[in-house]
């Protein structure tokens, strides 16, 4: 127990640099997964392959190999070269935004067809549809499974610790040696990332029962 206490700033440091990755990826991931969600029921083929392209690769990759193709392989295709944040963000952010697509695809094919067929006689075009009809009704119904994939995404920052950063696993890895293997080392990483991913599971719950309420 003394051992977490004479090594909070360590801690803390990366707790930081786990939330911050946490909260960029899950930022960009929601975002690429909504636009990704949209081509998917697009009535454009090109744009429908695309996205369902893009969604089987990424759900299908492992994690490990999509950070390594953004740290080593994206410079030699000329991707420019960011920081070792940055491309954790970018490969995170890529890899969960497949799974965002499919909880919002989910809950888009989980409102009524008649609601489009309805918008589509008062003359709304596709796009007005799923952004003033669709999207509005299907995202009260995706909160909950997006927030886990957001939970999943705050426990997969841990991979970022073997590519040089040195989030929570890092900071814990470093400490284990430095302490002979001490396992209140990776007691205290569990606790920092409970503070994560307890708040955003009652957030869910909270989340859900208000949706529930507003129907």
């Amino acid at each position: 127990m003394d051992l977490i206490s004479e090594n909070l700033p360590a801690l803390f440091a990366g707790f930081r640099l786990t939330l911050q990755l946490a909260v960029y990826s899950g930022v960009l991931a929601l975002a690429l997964g909504l636009l990704l969600a949209a081509m998917r029921v697009s009535p454009l083929r090109p744009l429908s392959l695309f996205s369902a392209a893009y969604v089987e690769l990424l759900r299908n990759t492992p994690l490990t190999l999509v950070f390594f193709f953004m740290y080593f392989v994206a410079p030699q295709f000329g991707v420019p070269a960011f920081s070792f944040l940055w491309v954790a963000v970018i490969a995170l952010s890529l890899y969960t935004a497949a799974f965002v697509s499919e909880a919002l695809r989910s809950g888009i094919n989980s409102v009524g067809v008649g609601q489009a067929e309805a918008a589509r006689a008062i003359g709304l075009t596709f796009g007005q549809t799923l952004s003033q009809v669709i999207l509005p009704q299907a995202v009260r119904s995706v909160i909950p499974p997006l927030i886990n994939v957001l939970i999943a995404l705050t426990k997969n920052t841990s991979v970022a610790a073997g590519f040089g950063l040195v989030e929570l696993i890092g900071v814990g890895r470093r400490l284990s040696t430095a302490n002979a293997g001490d396992p209140w080392v990776w007691v205290g990483v569990a606790v920092f990332y409970l503070l994560i991913t307890i708040p955003a599971g009652l957030l869910a719950g909270v989340v859900e029962r208000k949706v529930a309420f507003a129907r």
